[in-house]
């Protein structure tokens, strides 16, 4: 099937490189227009009482919009300050669709004042009949009018600010990952194959990617919700793995010329090769990102689609796409160097490591687990303001109301009642409320037909600390007399928590269940799809306690510049688990292939593995790289979720790529020995039956030199 796609991509190879350049030019054309239709804000476990508590208050509130500006560094005492505090906010009354506008001059309310007396806070609420357009224009008009004030630092925040500098931030960080990523891929590639056009052809196949892939995302945002942050999937994984299969398969087709065949034999049997080697890799890791679907989260959804979607994209661009460009610039494409299967420096490495095995195997693996060790404390929120850069108004006004505005500072936990505001039975609860350890304040509000109450009780400290945390298991394990719903931001977290370790086992059982299946068909074996799933698991443990150490506890944020906030973010866990464990099978299957390959040839199980290994070293060394420099590009963007994704990332990819593959693997192989390649007998005869082999491959390619004209 695939020495047949490789003779059609080189028999139309001009109609199929057309076709694909008219989807990147309707992707960029059309495409783009993905980002306006995106959201920023966080979905939640559906069918959680923080999710209903959600959308009561919406609903109930949607037409109440409050900007919020802090003034600060500068005595609150000072007659300067107050005039020009007292001018702005009278400016600020007579634009048309404010409602009302709230100082500590005008209204001398002590949760106006922070705590240290340097700073006060100014609160605008519009009309409740303006629509989203009007309500974003006040709030500049405001905005503008506050920044005004010289007399201190004045720092400006709302709903549409918010997801303003969140969408902006965003956009900003695309294009930073871009900028880094594109140009020092090109250049490493151009000393990698020796040519400025053979090295631009898998940057090609990544744009290709990214704009089919932005097209299907834009279809999907009319039928669904879709995060933002899908976009950074998108470009991570469409650079990074456009840039990975072309590797492979530009590398394969260079030892294909270097051995003498012409044009189309050398392209049916690089795709029959390579191109079934990137096919199961996609497959893979494809599979891995379909788990995300299981935590029924509209946020991961839209990850596992855009992850997929980019996935899918890159393995057809790079076995249609990448082959009919390379058959039109054959004359360009220097030969390979011949393989020094027995005196290079791979194949030395895996002879000095099988020689000391079990030490090494016991060494590597006690150093993973102890570069993970520090994920046992791992601390875990969802991401809010403070996942914005330092630079950020919303940030610096959601930090300033939290630590020095204990009444106003932190998200209210919502008790939506059933009872109306004045039946004494609510009133008695509101007061035991607020003899509880840790209630900063108790207010409530009624809708319109008074039929439910919103109890809003805000906690001291921050929005999703411990104290918070605390209050929301204690109302919910104590509920009152009347049916009563518990909601807010730490609610939130808590179910997120649950919903995310409920249903954390399936989508584990998904993910290593179908690595398993793939990684068998591939080889034969049941002993070596266990062992790398055993091995990527301790290389994604280091990480993530890299991870902990880094941005929970704060090493390295000068160097990467963040503010760290003592936590990492809730869904970065599994994220960087499900997407590292992809692309850590991606170079698992890049080797194996080579070392069945190998295998199949001799029948030597460590002359296997050493040929292998140094068949398959470049390359992956060289595809690792590059992808870390894409992930790494990215984790020097602004938005903290980001920096986590793109360093955990490429963090994974490097201890995949270089201790586990060139170490481990060759290790635990050795120790193994002929054990490697054992099934039970069924699944011997299924896999002789259905698996594949690199064996069938070159018969076909012989046949293709004898027949191929061109």
């Amino acid at each position: 099937m695939y020495a047949r796609l490789g003779r059609f991509t080189y028999r139309r190879r001009r109609l199929i490189v057309g076709a694909w350049m008219v989807l990147l030019v309707a992707g960029v054309a059309i495409g783009s227009n993905v980002m306006t239709r995106m959201s920023t804000e966080m979905h939640g476990a559906a069918g959680s009482d923080s999710v209903a508590v959600h959308q009561v208050v919406h609903e109930l509130r949607s037409h109440v919009t409050q900007v919020v500006a802090v003034v600060d560094d500068a005595d609150v005492e000072d007659r300067h300050v107050q005039t020009q505090v007292e001018a702005a906010t009278a400016d600020i009354r007579r634009l048309r669709g404010v409602s009302t506008v709230l100082d500590r001059y005008s209204f001398p309310m002590a949760e106006l004042t922070a705590t240290d007396g340097r700073g006060s806070l100014v609160v605008v609420i519009l009309d409740a009949d303006l629509d989203h357009h009007e309500r974003h224009r006040i709030t500049v008009a405001a905005r503008n009018r506050l920044k005004e004030i010289t007399a201190a630092t004045v720092n400006v925040s709302g709903p549409s600010l918010l997801d303003e500098e969140f969408a902006g931030a965003i956009e900003r960080d695309l294009r930073k990952g871009e900028s880094i990523a594109l140009p020092v891929a090109f250049v490493a590639m151009v000393f990698i194959f020796g040519g400025v056009v053979v090295a631009g052809l898998p940057l090609l196949v990544a744009m290709v990617t990214v704009a089919a892939t932005m097209l299907l995302l834009l279809a999907l945002t009319y039928v669904s919700d879709v995060s933002a942050y899908a976009m950074n999937v998108v470009f991570m994984l469409g650079i990074g793995l456009g840039i990975d299969y072309g590797l492979l398969l530009v590398s394969r087709m260079r030892e294909e010329k270097a051995a003498g065949l012409h044009v189309g034999a050398a392209i049916e049997r690089t795709v029959a090769t390579a191109g079934r080697t990137v096919v199961f890799s996609a497959l893979t890791v494809a599979v891995a990102l379909s788990s995300l679907f299981a935590f029924g989260d509209p946020m991961f959804t839209s990850f596992a689609v855009a992850g997929i979607g980019v996935v899918l994209l890159s393995m057809a661009a790079s076995i249609t796409f990448l082959p009919a460009l390379l058959g039109i610039a054959w004359k360009r494409i220097r030969p390979g160097q011949p393989a020094a299967d027995g005196g290079g420096f791979f194949y030395r490495l895996a002879t000095v490591v099988q020689r000391r095995a079990l030490p090494v195997a016991a060494l590597v693996a006690v150093a993973l687990l102890a570069v993970g060790a520090p994920f046992l404390g791992a601390r875990f929120e969802n991401g809010d303001a403070r996942s914005l850069p330092p630079s950020s108004e919303a940030r610096a006004v959601a930090i300033a109301t939290e630590e020095r505005f204990p009444t106003r500072g932190a998200d209210p936990i919502y008790v939506v009642a059933d009872a109306a505001q004045e039946d004494p039975q609510l009133i008695r609860y509101m007061a035991e409320l607020g003899t509880k350890d840790g209630v900063a304040s108790v207010t409530s509000w009624s809708d319109d037909a008074e039929e439910t109450t919103v109890v809003e009780v805000v906690p001291e400290g921050t929005s999703q600390g411990d104290t918070a945390q605390r209050l929301v298991r204690e109302l919910r394990n104590d509920p009152p007399t009347f049916d009563a719903k518990v909601g807010g931001t730490a609610a939130f977290l808590i179910d997120m928590k649950r919903s995310i370790g409920s249903r954390l086992g399936a989508a584990l059982a998904v993910i290593v269940g179908a690595t398993f299946v793939l990684l068998f068909f591939m080889t034969g074996s049941v002993v070596v799809p266990a062992k790398a799933i055993v091995m990527n698991v301790l290389s994604l443990g280091a990480t993530f306690g890299a991870l902990v150490w880094v941005f929970q506890l704060g090493h390295l944020s000068n160097v990467l510049a963040f503010e760290p906030v003592g936590s990492l973010d809730l869904v970065m866990p599994v994220l960087i688990f499900i997407f590292a464990f992809g692309l850590s099978m991606d170079y698992e299957v890049f080797l194996l292939a080579r070392i069945k390959e190998a295998y199949d040839e001799t029948g030597d199980n460590d002359l296997s593995v050493r040929l292998g290994l140094q068949r398959s070293g470049r390359i992956v060394t060289s595809a690792a790289l590059l992808i870390v420099v894409v992930f790494a590009g990215f984790a020097s963007g602004e938005v903290l979720l980001v920096k986590q994704l793109g360093l955990g990332l490429a963090l994974a990819v490097v201890v995949d790529a270089t201790i586990v593959r060139s170490v481990l693997v060759p290790a635990t192989m050795r120790l193994l020995g002929a054990r490697n390649w054992w099934a039970p007998a069924p699944l011997r005869r299924l896999h002789d039956r259905f698996g594949i082999s690199e064996a069938d491959v070159a018969p076909v390619a012989r046949v293709a030199v004898g027949v191929d004209s061109h």
